[in-house]
């Protein structure tokens, strides 16, 4: 949903929130008597005018030796720059302070030894209260010890330490994320397996595809289509298993098929093909669903994929340039089947296609 709304991939703000731990920066605050971006805007237009300091100074309603140190430590009147100056402005008001947990003491020891006992920070909270009631030092809150726990850039008591959490989750998770009435996995306007035509199940007919997407390490993919008649295999580059990534580059492929072998695509529940309707319309090609957790209802294409790890080993890239998809699917297409009477898939093809 963030991504959707952001208009990023998915793995790209769950990167982003891995790398702060599920915990959200503390918001920057300006002083009420700082200077705000739109002034130092303001200083550099009259800068670029010529404008004296006591112009400028007026203009913005500033005192002229505020305008005048602004521009001093930002490098003069020739160098001065309202984004610089701005972003150094927001480095300094930082000045992160030094953090409890991140000084060597007693408590720190005695957190991390809990922690080492499985024990949740609330309850060494709760129990330093109780264990050393008239020194104040030795008190913390739960939320402390978590954001020593997630945040990496401070990595207070260790990344490892997260490993005692109840949870193990790599990343805090608010409360109120929840997944409750969203429409997660469910796919709008899928039409159901069972309403294909006859001619989809007796394989006699050329042009009905079976499709997936199959995945590699470091979030590579590959989408994968079977022919149901002569199991022949296309084998597509995608650059990411979003809808619309998945979408455009299967629209593209089918645009450039003859129509006689463009009839149908049968695809399983993954959302990575929920805009099926915008597909359809590129294409003409009409997508139907299979039943959840029914990968067997595609089983052409599951041996298909079960044949590519022979090319592709689990746990390698899916990155391959498309010219290196085309050898493998070449070289799949010229295998003999024995569901084919041994004949090969291009053989097959080829056969209704002439």
């Amino acid at each position: 949903m963030i991504a959707r709304a952001q208009g990023r991939k998915p793995a790209t703000i769950s990167g982003f929130l891995a790398a702060h731990g599920g915990v959200a920066p503390a918001a920057a605050v300006r002083g009420e008597r700082g200077l705000s971006c739109a002034d130092r805007e303001g200083i550099s237009r009259g800068l670029a005018a010529g404008d004296s300091m006591r112009a400028i100074a007026r203009a913005i309603s500033r005192p002229p030796s505020t305008v005048h140190r602004e521009i001093a430590r930002n490098g003069g009147r020739l160098a001065y720059r309202a984004a610089r100056a701005e972003e150094r402005a927001h480095a300094q008001r930082r000045r992160p302070k030094p953090r409890r947990l991140g000084r060597p003491g007693t408590l720190r020891t005695t957190v991390i030894e809990k922690l080492e006992e499985l024990w949740s920070p609330e309850q060494i909270a709760g129990w330093l209260r109780l264990e050393y009631p008239r020194d104040l030092t030795m008190w913390i809150s739960h939320e402390t010890i978590y954001r020593a726990l997630y945040l990496r850039d401070e990595s207070l008591l260790g990344r490892g330490l997260v490993k005692c959490l109840r949870t193990r989750r790599r990343m805090r998770r608010s409360r109120q994320s929840t997944t409750s009435g969203q429409a997660r996995g469910q796919i709008v306007g899928a039409v159901s397996i069972r309403l294909r035509p006859r001619a989809v199940e007796t394989r006699r007919q050329v042009g009905h595809w079976e499709g997936d997407l199959i995945t590699g390490s470091s979030n590579t993919h590959i989408a994968t289509l079977v022919e149901r008649h002569s199991r022949a295999t296309i084998l597509v580059r995608v650059d990411g298993k979003d809808s619309l990534t998945v979408t455009n580059a299967l629209s593209r492929v089918f645009k450039r098929m003859p129509s006689a072998t463009c009839r149908s695509l049968t695809w399983d529940r993954g959302t990575e093909l929920a805009q099926h309707q915008v597909f359809t319309r590129k294409t003409g090609v009409p997508v139907y669903f299979c039943d959840p957790q029914s990968p067997w209802q595609r089983g052409t294409n599951e041996n298909t994929n079960g044949l590519l790890r022979q090319y592709f080993p689990k746990g390698t890239r899916l990155d391959a340039s498309q010219v290196e998809l085309d050898r493998v699917a070449l070289a799949l297409n010229s295998r003999p089947r024995k569901t084919l009477g041994f004949q090969t898939p291009a053989h097959a093809l080829g056969k209704v296609l002439r």
